[in-house]
């Protein structure tokens, strides 16, 4: 936009770049890896800000004007060269690459239930390391989910002390309008919550909405408001949710 003429031959790259820092989108690898390099990790809880700012301030930079001011002048060098900021890439890269390749190994699944738009994804405790995972310190991953799950609605469930963490999110494209993306409207899940939260056996957790995140609509939590393990089975969750919103699509056809 500063430097059109200049941009144009950079095109796919910079769109790259941009989908994966405004999208958790995998368009390429030096697309993710840039967006890392000037914006940070793909996690809605990691707020260590951009680590190219950094670097060119030579301290922490806090100020979103500042790390305009510091990137810009960067961000073609950036780009074209992705390879030569590994040192400001790798952790994260490490990373999103580690979920990657659950999804390809079949450990991390994805199930698509069309009829509600729904998309059960189950992740391998080993993308966390090999303590799994900690809900204090861990987000869900999702530059892999958005790349291998296809609904409007995802129930992310996570192994944890011997039962499962459960939070619901829309594609995380969902908090702005694009040109080739499908609107994703925001559900009511009021009703929804109540009947998971009357299927609960133990009093780990309770559902509840959640929109601090940007794609985010509901978590199961402790009394904290830290993601919690449900004694509920990803598959009976799901259930409720697509009776829930296959219900819904049937009654706007009708």
């Amino acid at each position: 936009m500063l430097n059109g003429d200049r941009a144009l031959a950079l095109r796919d790259k910079l769109i790259a770049a941009a989908e994966a820092g405004d999208f958790s989108e995998f368009s390429s690898t030096d697309g993710v890896r840039a967006s890392i390099v000037i914006q940070g990790s793909d996690s809605p809880i990691d707020k260590s800000g951009s680590p190219l700012a950094h670097q060119v301030a030579g301290r922490p930079v806090t100020d979103e004007a500042e790390r305009y001011v510091a990137t810009l002048p960067h961000i073609e060098h950036v780009i074209k060269h992705t390879g030569q900021y590994e040192s400001l890439w790798r952790d994260s890269w490490t990373r999103i690459e580690t979920a990657l390749d659950s999804f390809a190994k079949d450990e991390s699944r994805v199930e698509e239930f069309d009829d509600a738009k729904l998309s059960l994804v189950t992740l391998a405790p080993t993308i966390f390391g090999s303590v799994g995972f900690d809900p204090q310190q861990h987000s869900a991953p999702f530059t892999a989910i958005s790349h291998h799950a296809h609904g409007e609605l995802f129930l992310i469930a996570t192994p944890l002390n011997g039962g499962c963490a459960y939070r619901i999110d829309y594609p995380y494209y969902s908090w702005a309008e694009t040109v080739v993306r499908p609107k994703i409207v925001r559900r009511d899940l009021s009703v929804l919550i109540s009947r998971l939260n009357d299927l609960g056996t133990n009093d780990a957790g309770m559902w509840r909405q959640d929109s601090s995140e940007l794609a985010s609509a509901a978590k199961f939590v402790d009394s904290g408001g830290i993601l919690a393990a449900s004694t509920l089975d990803p598959e009976t969750e799901a259930k409720q949710i697509r009776a829930a919103f296959t219900a819904d699509q049937s009654a706007k056809v009708a």
